[in-house]
C-alpha cells in the first residue's frame, strides 16, 4: 500500500455550467497514477481483479489513519490486489476530480458526498452501481433511506453511483458544565437556544454563548438555523419555486445572523469548520453547531462529562425539521481499467467490520445495517441519538437540490460570501434571500427543461 496526503493552496471556482472550467492545479503523478486511471466519460474495462486500483479519500489526513487501517485488511484478504492511497483535503477534492474528469487521471474508486454526485454523474464520470448492488453480498444490509438520498442526489435518473457509507448528520453541542453553573436547561428548542446564548455571554471575560460558522461550509448550517425555527419542509413549493426566501425563513435568518458579534467571537465571521471547532474546545463558549465528525475531537480536548452533542432543536410546531445530513460514500469511476478489483474494494470497505471500524473512528451513523448494531454506537451518545432522532419520525429532512449542476457554485463560491455580509450588516438577510432564490428558481426551471 502506497499512502500520499495531497494538498494545495487555493480551491478552483466552479463555474455555473455543470464541467467546472476554472483554474486548477495538476495533478502529482502519485495522484493520477498509471494503472488504468482515464478521463471521465471513458468505458474502462472489469480488468482481472488483480493488481493495483488507487483509491482517493476525500477527507484526506483526517480520515488516514482508520483508511490505511482498513486498506491493509483488505490486501491481507486479497493479496493479489494492492491499494494506492492518495488523500485530498475535503476543501479541494472537488476540484482535483474536476481536473481529472477533463485532463484524465483519475482513481479507480474515490470518496464520493451526496453533494458531489450530481455534478460527477452528469459528466459520465461515475458507473452506475445498481446491478453490482444486486448481485452483492451487500444487498439488503445499506440502510434504505442512506441508499434512497444518495440516489436522489445523483441527477435525477434514480441511478445508484455511490454505495452509501455514514450519515454525518448536523449536531448542536453544548458545555453542560456551562450550562450547569448558569443554571440553564437543556437546549431542546431554539426558544431555549436563544436565551442560553445571551445568558451565557459576557465579553469581558471572553465568554461567548455561541460560536458561528461565517467562512466555508456556513451555508448549510445557515439553513439548519432558517428550517429549524420556520418550521417549512420542502426545499420548492408545489410551483417548484424555492421556499429558501419564504418570509418566515427570512425572520428566522434575521435572528439567526443578529446572533454575531453579539454572543460570538468577532473573528467567527471567517470561521470554517475546523476553526469554529477548535474554538469551541478551547472551553469558553456554550454552544456550536456542527456534525457528528467532530465529536472525537471533543472528547480529546473536553473529556466526556463536560459537553454533550444533541439532535438539532425542535422548532414551534414540537418537530425537528433540519438541513444537516450529510450522507458519504464510495464512487467507482467509469474509466477504472481494473472495475472487478475496484469493486472488490468498494464491497470490502462497506462490509460489516469494516464500515463498523470507518465510522467509530468518524464518530458517523454507518449505512451497514448489522454495523449499526455495534456496541460502540450505545457508548457515543451523540451518534446514538443522532440515529434515534432520523429514525422515531422526531425528524424532518428538507432535502437540499445536489442535484442541480449550478447548486455547489450557488451554495458555496456565490452565497458563502454574501453570507458574510449578512453577518457584517452590509446586506439585509431578505436581499440576500431573494437574490439567491431568483438564482435557485432559474436552474431548477433549467434543470426541468432538460429532463422534460
Amino acid at each position: 500500500m502506497k499512502i500520499s496526503i495531497l494538498s494545495t493552496g487555493t480551491r478552483a471556482r466552479r463555474t455555473p455550467a455543470v464541467v467546472a472550467l476554472g483554474a486548477v492545479l495538476a495533478l502529482t503523478a502519485t495522484a493520477c497514477g498509471d494503472d488504468g486511471s482515464g478521463a471521465g466519460g471513458g468505458k474502462g474495462a472489469e480488468g482481472s481483479g488483480t493488481g493495483k486500483i488507487t483509491f482517493w479519500d476525500n477527507n484526506g489526513g483526517i480520515r488516514t489513519a482508520v483508511w490505511k487501517e482498513i486498506i491493509t485488511d483488505f490486501e491481507k484478504a486479497n493479496p493479489d490486489i494492492d491499494v494506492e492511497y492518495v488523500g485530498i483535503a475535503a476543501t479541494e477534492y472537488q476540484s482535483k476530480v474536476d481536473t481529472a474528469i477533463q485532463g484524465g487521471g483519475l482513481p479507480d474508486v474515490g470518496g464520493v458526498t451526496a453533494s458531489m454526485l450530481a455534478g460527477f454523474s452528469a459528466q459520465g464520470a461515475l458507473e452506475p452501481l445498481d446491478g453490482r448492488l444486486t448481485e452483492s453480498s451487500l444487498n439488503g444490509k445499506l440502510n434504505k433511506d442512506m441508499v434512497e438520498s444518495v440516489k436522489a442526489a445523483g441527477g435525477g435518473d434514480g441511478t445508484l453511483y455511490s454505495v452509501p457509507s455514514s450519515a454525518n448528520n448536523g449536531v448542536l453541542y453544548y458545555r453542560t458544565d456551562l450550562f450547569e453553573k448558569a443554571g440553564l436547561d437543556e437546549p431542546t428548542t431554539w426558544d431555549a437556544f436563544y436565551a442560553a446564548a445571551d445568558k451565557l455571554t459576557d465579553k469581558g471575560k471572553n465568554a461567548f454563548g455561541y460560536t458561528i460558522r461565517g467562512g466555508s461550509g456556513s451555508i448549510a448550517q445557515a439553513f439548519d438555523a432558517m428550517y429549524g425555527q420556520s418550521g417549512i419542509t420542502s426545499f420548492w413549493d408545489a410551483g417548484k419555486k424555492t421556499t429558501v426566501n419564504d418570509p418566515k425563513n427570512v425572520e428566522a435568518l434575521e435572528k439567526y445572523a443578529a446572533l454575531y458579534k453579539k454572543v460570538t467571537p468577532a473573528a467567527d465571521v471567517n470561521n470554517d469548520f475546523a476553526k469554529m471547532t477548535a474554538q469551541w474546545d478551547t472551553g469558553t463558549i456554550g454552544m456550536v453547531n456542527h456534525n457528528l465528525g467532530s465529536y472525537t475531537d471533543h472528547v480529546k480536548a473536553l473529556g466526556t462529562g463536560k459537553f454533550r452533542g444533541i439532535p438539532q432543536p425542535v422548532g414551534p410546531s414540537g418537530k425537528r425539521v433540519q438541513v444537516s445530513n450529510p450522507v458519504d460514500g464510495l464512487g467507482l469511476f467509469k474509466s477504472s481499467k481494473n472495475k472487478e478489483a475496484a469493486w472488490k474494494f468498494i464491497e470490502f470497505a462497506t462490509s460489516k467490520e469494516q464500515n463498523s471500524r470507518f465510522n467509530e473512528s468518524a464518530g458517523q451513523v454507518p449505512s451497514n445495517t448489522e454495523a449499526a448494531d455495534d456496541a460502540w454506537i450505545q457508548k457515543a451518545e451523540p451518534t446514538k441519538l443522532a440515529a434515534q432522532a432520523l429514525n422515531d419520525g422526531s425528524t424532518t429532512i428538507v432535502q437540499l437540490p445536489y442535484y442541480l449542476p449550478d447548486w455547489n457554485t450557488l451554495s458555496k463560491s456565490e452565497s458563502e460570501p454574501a453570507f458574510q455580509k449578512v453577518l457584517l450588516g452590509e446586506t439585509s438577510a431578505k436581499d440576500f434571500l431573494d437574490d439567491l432564490a431568483e438564482k435557485l428558481n432559474a436552474a431548477q426551471a433549467e434543470w426541468i427543461e432538460q429532463m422534460g
